[in-house]
């Protein structure tokens, strides 16, 4: 009995109350709140990659832990926690540049900016395509600067390869880890860059087959293919048009994406 005349042996309200709040937390709670950091080797050497409950979330090179996660939360607002291992599916992924069952996590891409990194992870190993290539499949042809701004800022650079997007005039570009390693990953990938520019200097950005009858860019697989004596350059898509090329249906020179 209380002193104000309630039995004792009644639970109190208050008291019950707080005592849920007290409650262990989920255990899925905290991987909802923080995300996780792991290094792992890639062609460029160790990286620092970010991965979240939803998938991999961030990748940066040449950065300390305590910069990584600066980095990481200014541009999420989540806070990072070592890893005991990386998620599945990393290692391999950056070991051959495909994704396999690996799962992204890229929550926050403004619509624009998801639609140029759908368009660059859909370039094939080996080959490249120019930023106003990726333009078009992005809906926004004009938009070829803003290309470049979106993929400067691709959250997972080597897993969404933006690597194999180039200028149209035959030379790589800029890339997150800079010029430099972007031609080193595009050599690695057996992309003849010297070729590339070579037919560049004389003019030639799209290569035909006179037996087949179809343009391509000059790091299609099928322009690959090409022997000399049936192969023919041209400046232009609308110049390959005129002779009766169409253009090639794997590397779309030209046309939107409309599978």
């Amino acid at each position: 009995m209380h002193v104000d005349g309630t039995r004792s042996d009644v639970p109190d309200p208050l008291t019950t109350g707080l005592a849920g709040l007290a409650a262990d937390a989920p255990g899925t709670l905290l991987d909802r709140i923080v995300a996780r950091r792991v290094h792992v080797p890639a062609p460029l050497g160790q990286v620092q990659v970010a991965f979240t409950d939803h998938g991999v979330a961030y990748l940066r090179a040449g950065l300390d832990e305590e910069e990584f996660t600066a980095a990481f939360r200014a541009r999420f607002g989540r806070p990072l926690l070592p890893a005991a291992k990386p998620p599945a599916g990393l290692a391999p992924a950056l070991r051959t540049g495909t994704l396999g069952r690996l799962r992204l996590d890229l929550r926050g891409l403004s619509d624009f900016e998801a639609a140029v990194l759908r368009a660059a992870a859909a370039i094939p190993r080996g080959q490249t395509r120019p930023y106003a290539w990726v333009a078009r499949q992005a809906g926004r042809p004009k938009a070829v600067r803003a290309v470049g701004s979106a993929l400067g800022r691709n959250p997972v650079p080597l897993l969404i390869p933006c690597h194999r997007v180039t200028r149209s005039d035959g030379t790589v570009g800029e890339y997150v880890f800079g010029a430099g390693a972007k031609e080193r990953l595009l050599r690695a990938e057996n992309v003849d860059l010297d070729e590339v520019a070579a037919l560049a200097g004389a003019g030639v950005f799209y290569l035909g087959s006179d037996t087949t009858g179809v343009v391509c860019y000059p790091t299609c697989a099928d322009a690959r293919r090409i022997t000399p004596e049936h192969r023919h350059g041209f400046r232009t898509l609308t110049a390959a048009e005129a002779a009766g090329y169409r253009p090639c249906l794997r590397c779309r020179p030209g046309l939107p994406d409309t599978a």
